[in-house]
């Protein structure tokens, strides 16, 4: 009798795993089509608030949708318009780019000859190649070109999101009338994936424009492209401004040498430190609700499971499945442990309240 209850009980647990793998397996077989879906549905999210605040001002429905369609159409040209032009002018420049690195590698070589080193000029070009260093700055200009094609699709996504926004409302409304629980969290999750995205894009503008500017005064090629990868890759948590810093100080090394290394490190660094820990936290108002731990864990987690995509929406996902196992009494353990230290804290002390009381 015991063992066929110990069976009984283990059986929702297994069957929980079982569905969690495959419907894993099953994202990961569809991750184009679900990258596109999710990437129209959260810049569907951000631009809903431009549109609702325009409306606040008056403005009419239709017409602030209209504004709103250009703001994007307007940005997805400009992007489309830098890359190409960038791609353009690093093919008609690749020579010159190659014959610096050359320059470089053989006056290391003097260099370490000079001091006595006896390392031979084939060595050297080895652990200067050449075609190897170009190579990654063409492939990551052309993964731009590549994302931008994606982006099409996102383009028509997103737009057809925001057109169908009021009906969207309506048919939740309908879907949750008898569940009004079921109705706000839905509403909590819109609400904190907005103020997430908007203040981190907002951040990330920033954060391109201020990488921007000095590199362009210091001269550096393509300083737009390294301050659009610095505005993207800023969306990923923890190490999102450390990649983005790697390919415009391989291209300052091609182009300027070791004083434009020095000079562009120095640009990364006090940026990133100016708005990662100054702007972004007083913006920020009430922090994500996750731990840092969870945080690293989401980004691992869902680039593995839907790429960079993953990587750029971690912290969404993550908020919006805790704020899901908040609502359940069996699964609000869990949305604890993904939480931060400090809601943790509250909830212990609200619940010692209560207990006083």
């Amino acid at each position: 009798m015991n063992k066929k209850i110990t069976s009984i009980n283990h059986t929702p647990i297994v069957l929980i795993i079982a569905s969690f793998v495959i419907i894993i397996a099953g994202i990961m077989n569809a991750v184009s089509l679900i990258n596109a879906l999710l990437m129209g549905l959260f810049i569907s999210i951000v631009c809903a608030q431009p549109i609702n605040w325009l409306q606040s001002k008056k403005v009419p429905k239709s017409l602030a949708l209209l504004i709103v369609l250009i703001g994007i159409t307007v940005v997805f040209i400009f992007f489309i318009e830098v890359i190409g032009s960038s791609l353009s002018s690093f093919s008609q420049n690749v020579d010159v780019y190659e014959a610096n690195l050359k320059k470089m590698s053989e006056n290391l070589f003097l260099n370490l000859e000079s001091r006595g080193f006896n390392v031979s000029f084939k060595n050297i070009t080895n652990l200067v190649d050449v075609s190897k260093a170009m190579n990654i700055t063409a492939n990551l200009l052309s993964k731009l070109g590549g994302f931008m094609g994606n982006a099409l699709t996102i383009f028509f996504l997103t737009i057809f999101l925001l057109l169908e926004l009021d009906s969207i409302s309506i048919k939740t409304k309908i879907i949750y009338q008898d569940s009004k629980k079921s109705s706000s969290y839905f509403s909590v999750i819109i609400k904190n994936i907005r103020h997430y995205l908007t203040i981190k894009t907002m951040t990330s503008a920033l954060t391109g424009v201020l990488i921007w500017i000095p590199l362009y005064i210091i001269d550096l090629d393509y300083a737009i492209i390294w301050a659009l990868i610095a505005f993207l890759l800023n969306f990923i948590p923890n190490f999102g401004s450390i990649i983005a810093a790697i390919p415009a100080i391989l291209f300052a090394l091609i182009q300027q040498g070791f004083d434009g290394v020095f000079w562009t490190v120095s640009i990364f660094l006090v940026v990133n430190m100016i708005v990662g820990n100054f702007v972004e936290p007083k913006v920020m108002g009430r922090g994500l609700g996750l731990s840092t731990y969870v945080v690293f864990v989401s980004l691992l987690f869902w680039g593995f499971i839907l790429g960079t995509i993953g990587m750029f929406l971690s912290v969404p996902l993550t908020m919006a499945i805790k704020i899901m196992l908040e609502q359940n009494k069996q699964t609000q353990w869990i949305a604890i442990l993904l939480g931060s230290s400090e809601e943790a804290i509250a909830i212990l002390e609200n619940k010692e309240n209560k207990n006083v009381l």
